[in-house]
């Protein structure tokens, strides 16, 4: 009998065996309302899918070049002209299969097999997988209120010192998930500042720049050439299945991620970059999205404390709430599971995002509608009582 290795006993993403289950208990006709997972209820911009249509009529869906068709790179390269006042060389941008695919080319092309690469805890568990099956040491670095949730150059070195661990590389998300975080302007320049002075690589990941409700929004691109910036179409743009990200790296980079690129993934699907390339243009319709998210927030942020689910971090950014549940538990895995049996609500442990203190949180995604979201709360606060 064959052996598995070791790098695949990774813990399992809780968040999609919450998922998983859900759909299985609404498929035998529960009527489960999931905030498990940040999947947006709206659909595709209307452009993305007249694009999609009219390309499928043309029947010619196939390769691309490995890192994307020029037509995507230069509408984005237009777009971070529009947003942030940036000159980016379309050959600098890399069109990834959704952003697990730039974080896997990332880790592959910047690290050695032992390299460490800091992350923030809590945070969002597939990096510390992904890490951890390509035999990277993963450096959990703890984000609280007193660093305002994000990673300092302070809180690196006193990490470094206590594990004996020397980094290699630091990977930040803004806005974060779970936590919402904002990284402003002025930290994001300390921590740019601290790896190029260190030789870490930084690697920026801004999937969820669009969804900020408070607080700068600040591309690490208005800082620095040498970072390496992930986004994706799945969060803002609404549109997680059809797997379409990107890239944008120094010059110097690109070579090395397209070599890698042509071997994991031959090219990202033709189809979703001429949706994605069409999303670019929608922002009016995109931004009315983000206001349903905005009130879903502010209904939150009043209803949940009153529940007794106090906010455990900003909800300045993304579409969670991080919450914490201690007032009704000390096992945030059972409690999810017996919310979802009692009273079909899913929502995501927070052992996913923090293995130490997990048990006391637990995240709830409000990119949902809002019926849902509404008809959710009033379940759980029945339930609580």
């Amino acid at each position: 009998m064959f052996s598995i290795s070791k790098r695949s006993e990774v813990e399992p993403f809780h968040a999609m065996d919450v998922l998983a289950e859900a759909t299985k208990r609404r498929a035998s006709g529960r009527p489960v309302i999931s905030m498990a997972v940040g999947q947006p209820s709206h659909s595709a911009p209307q452009a993305a899918l007249e694009a999609a249509r009219a390309a499928l009529a043309e029947g010619k869906i196939g390769y691309t070049d490995a890192l994307g068709t020029a037509r995507l790179k230069h509408a984005l390269a237009w777009h971070y002209r529009d947003r942030h006042g940036l000159e980016i060389d379309p050959a600098r941008i890399a069109i990834t299969t959704g952003s697990s695919a730039g974080f896997n080319l990332a880790f592959l092309s910047l690290f050695d097999a032992g390299d460490a690469v800091a992350i923030a805890r809590p945070g969002y568990p597939a990096y510390r997988n992904i890490l951890g099956a390509l035999g990277l040491q993963v450096l959990e670095v703890p984000v609280t209120a007193e660093t305002q949730f994000t990673l300092t150059p302070e809180s690196l070195e006193a990490a470094q010192n206590d594990s004996g661990i020397r980094l290699k590389g630091v990977l930040l998300a803004s806005p974060a998930n779970p936590t919402g975080t904002v990284t402003g302007r002025k930290a994001l320049t300390a921590l740019a500042d601290y790896c190029s002075a260190n030789s870490i690589a930084f690697i920026s990941d801004e999937i969820y720049h669009g969804l900020t409700f408070a607080g700068e929004e600040t591309s690490v691109l208005e800082l620095t050439d040498e970072a390496i910036v992930i986004n994706s179409f799945s969060k803002y743009y609404c549109m997680t299945g059809w797997r379409i990200g990107w890239m944008v790296l120094p010059e110097r980079v690109v070579r090395t991620i397209e070599r890698v690129a042509q071997s994991l993934y031959i090219s990202p699907p033709e189809l979703s970059q001429i949706a994605a390339t069409a999303a670019l243009g929608a922002a009016a319709e995109l931004d009315v999205y983000k206001a349903s998210y905005a009130a879903n927030r502010d209904f939150l942020m009043r209803r949940l404390p009153e529940m007794g689910l106090s906010i455990a971090s900003p909800m300045d950014g993304a579409f969670y709430a991080y919450v914490d549940v201690t007032r009704f538990t000390n096992d945030s895995m059972a409690f999810a599971r017996r919310m979802l049996a009692e009273i079909d609500v899913a929502a995501t442990p927070g052992l996913d995002f923090d293995p130490l203190e997990g048990h006391r949180s637990m995240r709830i995604s409000y990119a949902g509608s809002e019926a849902e979201i509404v008809e959710a709360v009033d379940r759980m606060g029945s339930w609580l009582k």
